[in-house]
């Protein structure tokens, strides 16, 4: 993708719009399912509790149901995680967007990371991609890369920068670095900061194949946005 000149008409389908605050109301819920649809974004990304009601305003259309797990520490039960997972998915999620651990990473515990996201992927089995994220400000780039190994080996289907809740956000370099240490067949999703247009196309630009934005609105406007995710 890099130095390629990119179709705008494509963006829509690159994000995963978000709503994940904890203040969020199922008026705000309605709200990001409309501009899903109105802007015909890729998915929307939300908490858990609120699959059902995603699942039957998007009805009908192309627009997945994404939800985090394990959000936004990463630090659960890897039993209680897959749990969560798999009730999403049985709830009508089609992509699972989870917490690695990231202190068991930063111990050097790679069978403890690897299994906690063995454990989510097998829960959603054929129901859902598992999307793993490694919250990048707290890893040097040897952990990034060890990231990247860990979540490819448990059968993850996209590495993804940040939750939009802990230090830093995506950055361009950490897109480069993910896509250069995974196979083409993993995706790479830049979250955190993506916030207006320029960002995006960088990122993009970079290597990522998905953006996770609370800001969706704005960058297809072309405008930039306050909001923090």
């Amino acid at each position: 993708m890099e130095g390629l000149k990119f179709d705008l008409m494509q963006l829509p389908s690159y994000i995963d719009h978000t709503l994940l605050k904890a203040d969020a109301t199922s008026a705000a819920i309605y709200k990001l399912c409309e501009e899903a649809l109105e802007y015909g974004f890729y998915s929307v990304c939300v908490n858990g509790v609120w699959v059902p009601l995603c699942k039957k305003l998007l009805e009908g259309s192309d627009v997945r149901v994404s939800v985090v797990c394990g959000f936004p520490l990463g630090a659960t039960n890897p039993a209680v995680k897959a749990y969560e997972a798999a009730q999403a998915a049985e709830a009508g999620a089609s992509e699972i967007d989870m917490v690695l651990q990231v202190g068991q990473l930063l111990e050097g515990n790679e069978e403890a990371v690897r299994e906690d996201i063995r454990g989510v992927v097998k829960a959603v089995e054929g129901r859902a991609i598992v999307k793993v994220i490694f919250e990048t400000g707290y890893l040097n780039e040897q952990q990034k890369i060890t990231a990247c190994r860990l979540s490819e080996e448990a059968g993850a289907h996209y590495v993804k920068t940040s939750t939009g809740f802990g230090p830093g956000g995506a950055s361009t370099e950490d897109i480069r670095l993910m896509r250069a240490n995974v196979s083409a067949s993993i995706g790479v999703k830049a979250s955190g900061a993506v916030r207006d247009l320029a960002t995006a196309l960088s990122m993009i630009d970079a290597g990522a194949t998905r953006l996770g934005t609370s800001s969706g609105v704005a960058i297809m406007k072309g405008t930039s946005s306050s909001s923090t995710y």
